[in-house]
């Protein structure tokens, strides 16, 4: 049985997103509405920002990304991966293909006890939010804005190559 991830942060980078859920493929590019990026989760493991698509009701925001299916049997990985109950919470939504098509696909948002502000995410982090928007094609103008997120370096160096050494094909 097959289930829909709508990748709107790291997961992007489809190679990060295969090392935690080998079955990951990408089905297509589409936007949710109502809902802003913002990079103010705080990681539990390494306290540095992560995305979030923080829901504001405003159909004028929206967060771009994509929709990968998965084998059902490899939802427990994808939770633990993404922190599920621990920072993060999951809710599904429907999403259109470009050919008017809808999808039921589980998305991951920021607990609100984990929302701060002041937080910004490493640098190799946004890497894979930057490299998997444009490997995936979405608006160059959204991948611009992306871009313009201030990042700071991960003072552990033994994480930091290894997150770099994740290629996002």
């Amino acid at each position: 049985m097959k289930l829909y991830y709508f990748a709107y942060g790291s997961n992007m980078c489809a190679g990060r997103l295969r090392a935690r859920v080998p079955s990951a493929q990408p089905v297509f590019v589409t936007q949710l509405r109502g809902h802003t990026l913002k990079f103010h989760k705080r990681s539990e493991k390494d306290g540095s920002a992560k995305a979030d698509a923080e829901h504001t009701g405003q159909d004028a925001d929206v967060v771009w990304g994509v929709v990968f299916e998965l084998e059902a049997d490899q939802k427990p990985d994808l939770d633990a991966a993404e922190g599920l109950h621990h920072g993060y919470e999951e809710k599904q939504i429907s999403l259109k293909d470009c050919a008017g098509q809808i999808y039921q696909a589980w998305v991951y948002f920021a607990s609100r006890s984990h929302k701060v502000a002041t937080l910004k995410p490493f640098s190799w982090y946004l890497r894979f939010v930057v490299e998997g928007a444009k490997r995936h094609g979405l608006p160059p103008e959204y991948v611009e804005l992306l871009e313009r997120v201030e990042s700071i370096e991960d003072q552990d160096l033994k994480r930091d190559a290894r997150e770099r050494g994740t290629p996002c094909t």
